[in-house]
C-alpha cells in the first residue's frame, strides 16, 4: 500500500510533450470536455493506454490461455460503459481517449442537462450538490459505470433540487433551445 504521504503519480507523461499538433489536441480536449489540467487528461490517457495493452497483449497469446483474461477485460469495459454488449477483444484497441472522458461524471452531468455548461457541471459536482444515487460525488473526474448513470441526480437536501431555482430555469430554456432546432431539422427530412 505504500507510505500515505509519499503519493505517487497516476499518469505517464507524453514522448514528446512539445510537438504542436499534440498540444493543440490536448487543448482542445480540455475546453470540450472542461478537465482542469493536463495532468487529469494524462490520467485518463495513461488508463486506456493500460487497457489497451493488456489487449495486445491478450492478442498474442494462445486462445486457451487468454479465455479468462478477455471476458474479465471486456466485462469491465462494458460495465464502464466504454464498450458496447456485442464488442469484442479488437474493439478494445479502438477506443480513444474521447471513450474514456464522454464516461466521466462532469459529462454525463452536462449531457443530462443538469448544467447549462461543462464548466458549471464541474462547479456543482465539486460543491457538493450532485448524487449518484443517495451517495454524495464530488469528484469531477470519477468514470461513471451504466448502472450509475441514470441515479445522477441533484442532492435532495440542496437548493438546487427545487424545480423553480434560477438555475434550474436557465438549464431548462438552454435544453429546449437545443433540443427545438434538432426536432425542426428532423421535420424538414
Amino acid at each position: 500500500m505504500g507510505d500515505p504521504k509519499k503519493q505517487r503519480k497516476k499518469y505517464a507523461t507524453p514522448r514528446f510533450p512539445w510537438r504542436t499538433d499534440v498540444l493543440q489536441e490536448e487543448l482542445k480536449l480540455l475546453g470540450q470536455y472542461g478537465v482542469r489540467n493536463i495532468h487529469e487528461l494524462w490520467r485518463h490517457e495513461t488508463t486506456l493506454s493500460k487497457f489497451r495493452g493488456i489487449a495486445r497483449s491478450l492478442i498474442g497469446q494462445a486462445l486457451e490461455e487468454r479465455r479468462k483474461m478477455e471476458e474479465e477485460l471486456l466485462a469491465r469495459l462494458k460495465k464502464l460503459g466504454v464498450l458496447q454488449e456485442t464488442a469484442v477483444l479488437d474493439d478494445v484497441l479502438d477506443l480513444t481517449i474521447e471513450d474514456i472522458l464522454e464516461r466521466r461524471l462532469q459529462t454525463i452531468v452536462f449531457r443530462k442537462g443538469l448544467a447549462k455548461t461543462i464548466y458549471q457541471a464541474r462547479q456543482l459536482i465539486t460543491h457538493g450538490h450532485i448524487t449518484i444515487g443517495s451517495q454524495r460525488v464530488t469528484v469531477p473526474s470519477y468514470v461513471v459505470t451504466r448502472e450509475e448513470e441514470n441515479k445522477i441526480a441533484y442532492l435532495p437536501q440542496s437548493s438546487l433540487a427545487n424545480p423553480n431555482h434560477p438555475l434550474r430555469q436557465t438549464t431548462a430554456v438552454v435544453t429546449t433551445a437545443k433540443t427545438k432546432p434538432e426536432e425542426a431539422q428532423m421535420e424538414e427530412e
